[in-house]
C-alpha cells in the first residue's frame, strides 16, 4: 500500500476516533442534564414525595414496616413558625439569604480545620444539604460532593430561597425515623409547627448536626449550650 494511502487512513481512523468521543461525550452530557435539571424543576413546584434518604434508613433499619418511606407531613413555608426558620437559618447557615448556595469563608476555614488538626468540620449551606437529601446520598465521597455542587448551583437558580427553606424544613430528619418539621413538632411538642415557640424551635434546631444521637426530649448538655447560642443569635437578628 502506497505510504500517502496509510497516511490517510490513519488519518480518517483519529478522526472517527475524535468524532465518536465528542458524540459519546455530547449524548452523556445531554442525558446527564435531562436526569439532573428536570427533577429539580419538577420539584420546584411539586412536593418531592420521598427521598433518598427515607429509603436508606429504611433499609438499614432491615425493612422495618414502622419506617416511614414517603413524607407526609407536608405543611408550605407560610404555615411553620417565623420561630423555628429563624432558628434554623441562626443554626446552620446565618449567611443563607446572602450567598448563591456556597459559603466560600465557611469552606476555606473547613479546608484549613481539616488539613492541620485532627477535627473534621463541614461548610454545608442550608442549599447544599437540601440538594442532598433531595437528590442524593449519604456518605462522603468526591463523586457525591460534585454532585451536591452541581445540584446546589441547579435549586439556587431555578427556586425561590423561600423555596429552598421550605423543601429542607420539611425532608430533613429531625430524629430517628423523624422527618419534616410538621412530625417533629408533634413528636415532641404535640401540636403544629405553625406554633412553635423560640425556645422549642431553638431545641429543635440544636439537633440538627446528629438528629438521631442528639435529643429533644432528653437533651444532653451540649444540645442545651447549643440552644442557648441559638436563642442569643435569634435575638440579634
Amino acid at each position: 500500500m502506497p505510504r500517502a494511502k496509510k497516511k490517510s487512513k490513519k488519518k480518517n481512523i483519529k478522526t472517527s476516533i475524535k468524532v465518536n468521543f465528542f458524540k459519546i461525550f455530547f449524548d452523556f452530557l445531554i442525558i446527564f442534564l435531562i436526569f439532573t435539571v428536570i427533577p429539580v424543576l419538577v420539584y420546584r413546584l411539586v412536593d418531592p414525595p420521598t427521598t433518598p434518604l427515607l429509603w436508606i434508613r429504611w433499609i438499614e433499619s432491615d425493612y422495618e414496616k414502622s419506617r416511614p418511606t414517603f413524607l407526609k407531613h407536608w405543611v408550605p413555608l407560610k404555615k411553620i413558625s417565623p420561630n423555628l426558620i429563624r432558628a434554623v437559618i441562626a443554626a446552620e447557615d446565618q449567611k443563607f439569604f446572602h450567598h448563591s448556595g456556597f459559603d466560600w469563608k465557611a469552606v476555606e476555614a473547613a479546608i484549613k480545620t481539616n488539613f492541620f488538626t485532627d477535627k473534621m468540620v463541614g461548610a454545608s449551606t442550608i442549599s447544599m444539604q437540601t440538594a442532598r437529601n433531595v437528590f442524593l446520598w449519604q456518605n462522603r465521597s468526591w463523586l457525591r460532593k460534585s454532585l451536591e455542587a452541581w445540584f446546589t448551583f441547579l435549586i439556587e437558580n431555578l427556586w425561590s430561597k423561600e423555596r429552598i427553606l421550605e423543601v429542607y424544613l420539611n425532608v430533613i430528619e429531625w430524629g430517628d425515623g423523624i422527618f419534616g418539621c410538621q412530625y417533629a413538632s408533634f413528636k415532641y411538642y404535640k401540636h403544629s409547627s405553625a406554633t412553635l415557640s423560640p425556645v422549642e424551635s431553638a431545641l429543635m434546631a440544636s439537633i440538627l448536626p446528629s438528629p438521631r444521637a442528639w435529643s429533644v426530649l432528653k437533651p444532653q448538655q451540649h444540645v442545651i449550650d447549643r440552644q442557648i447560642k441559638i436563642l442569643s443569635a435569634m435575638n440579634k437578628n
